[in-house]
């Protein structure tokens, strides 16, 4: 029984219902195709809405957004915690991330600007999250090797850190592109936090239906064990089926619900994945969704091969998820960065992408 935190006009954890969310899509300076797009996935059932805040021209669509919808609205700072101040009285939420803390004025301790935050979400009366993504780690966790993993030392970190401030009203996510790692990391937080409301999902769990396999490999036992009060579905898809996560969502809570949980043997670890990030603000270009859906197609013939492929869509989590990957594709405006793990192979248009990476997975075969 985690307690209650409220989000505008919903309330997460204490028992309450799993409330489903998504994140819109356009750009936020488009204040217009935004609050639409907000609307929408407001009315098809998200309970909250994220809309990703990056600059103080973001910043200035959001007070325009926010009246012309009936959305909780959650805002995304990443690097940018000082917006908080500015968007703080138009939203319901702020997510920050660990990670990202330590971007902007390295000169400023993360505890300070964490301080900051919560002097913000006091004062606005906002539920803050502790969004620690393994694609953009805290650069002291990363490579300590320590009794939990980097990702539920640095959630305890923060949550300890809030407890110390005296605030409550926050929730933690703790998520990556590997499902199994997600389980793990989100059963080993709520055994030594079980009162703090979490927020579940995959990130870059990449196109449906495989996006929602990974989905339901993380979320379905979790939710089965009590572990959850707040889910979102990733979905790499366009901007006009961005309600499929919502839909998605549902089906996970109706499948735990009915006992119709998915097994863990009906993904193959050992086979081709491709990870990519869901649609959002931040996609440099629109092309990237195409893209994705292309190299899906393309590589087929590898299916066999025990081969990740990331594809991902902007500079918030590109780096660290290519990193990763055997083969990376960050996508920029205009040029795609091929990738082996760390290494650049080289910088391609859109158009020429494709065949380069064939190229390299044929080294493999």
């Amino acid at each position: 029984m985690t307690r209650t935190i409220k989000i505008g006009t919903i309330l997460i954890g204490g028992g309450h219902p799993v409330a489903v969310q998504s994140m819109c899509a356009t750009k936020t300076t488009d204040y217009l195709a935004t609050a639409k797009m907000c609307q929408h996935l407001y009315e098809h059932g998200a309970a909250v809405v994220r809309v990703a805040v990056d600059t103080p021209q973001d910043a200035t669509a959001l007070a325009k957004i926010r009246d012309l919808t009936d959305a909780n609205l959650s805002v995304d700072l990443q690097e940018n915690y000082r917006l908080a101040e500015t968007v703080a009285p138009f939203v319901e939420k702020i997510r920050y991330n660990p990670g990202h803390l330590h971007h902007a004025e390295p000169n400023v301790s993360w505890t300070e600007k964490v301080r900051i935050l919560v002097n913000i979400a006091t004062r606005y009366d906002c539920a803050l999250r502790i969004g620690v993504n393994c694609g953009s780690l805290d650069p002291a966790k990363k490579n300590d090797v320590a009794e939990f993993p980097p990702m539920v030392r640095s959630a305890l970190e923060h949550a300890d850190f809030l407890d110390s401030l005296k605030f409550d009203q926050y929730c933690v996510s703790l998520k990556g592109s590997d499902p199994f790692a997600v389980l793990d990391a989100n059963r080993t937080f709520a055994r030594l936090r079980p009162d703090v409301p979490l927020h579940l999902g995959v990130t870059e769990a990449g196109m449906p239906p495989e996006g929602i396999v990974k989905s339901r490999l993380a979320l379905e036992p979790l939710l089965a064990e009590g572990i959850g009060d707040t889910i979102r579905v990733s979905l790499t898809v366009p901007n006009a089926r961005k309600a499929e996560e919502i839909d998605a969502g549902r089906e996970i809570l109706r499948n735990v619900e009915m006992g119709t949980m998915i097994s863990p043997d009906e993904w193959q670890s050992n086979r081709l994945n491709i990870i990519s990030c869901p649609s959002c603000a931040r996609v440099e270009n629109e092309k990237f969704i195409e893209l994705a859906e292309a190299v899906r197609e393309a590589t087929r013939f590898a299916a066999e091969l025990p081969l990740t492929i990331a594809v991902m869509g902007c500079r918030v989590n590109g780096p660290g998820e290519t990193d990763d990957a055997d083969l990376g594709l960050w996508c920029g405006p205009s040029r795609v960065n091929l990738k082996r793990k760390e290494t650049l192979l080289g910088s391609f248009s859109y158009d020429e992408i494709v065949p380069n990476l064939i190229e390299e997975i044929r080294k493999k075969l």
